[in-house]
């Protein structure tokens, strides 16, 4: 169960983080990357921030890299427009819980697919 102190300050990682890929980081490593999620401790110290990457295995790695590069001025910057205290140690993790839902979604679309080729067929009912 988290504070709201937690959760203001997980909102304001997603929100200042995103800001921060889409004007300041100019890696050239930096993908089509999207902030999904950010958990936070109880004492704000320690931070992991979830990130879902287009593309494939490479792109993603290679991302997740310049992120990690990066991490040192993506934390001073978020503590200075948060107004913090103290700097959380962000750990920037790879969120696969979006590659799970498509390939849901694409198994569900074949079994659609093949139940409208080859539809049920129906026997009539012998009255006795």
């Amino acid at each position: 169960m988290s504070t709201i102190r937690q959760e203001q300050v997980q909102n304001r990682l997603i929100e200042e983080i995103s800001d921060m890929l889409r004007r300041d980081l100019k890696d050239p490593r930096l993908g089509f990357i999207t902030i999904t999620a950010a958990e936070i401790t109880r004492d704000l110290k320690y931070a992991r921030v979830f990130v879902s990457v287009m593309g494939d295995a490479d792109a993603q790695k290679n991302s997740l890299a310049a992120l990690k590069s990066g991490t040192g001025r993506i934390r001073g910057e978020f503590t200075r427009r948060a107004r913090l205290r103290v700097a959380p140690e962000i750990e920037f993790v790879m969120d696969t819980g979006m590659d799970r839902g498509t390939r849901v979604l694409e198994l569900l679309r074949q079994v659609e697919i093949e139940a409208a080729a080859n539809p049920p067929i129906l026997v009539p009912e012998v009255a006795e």
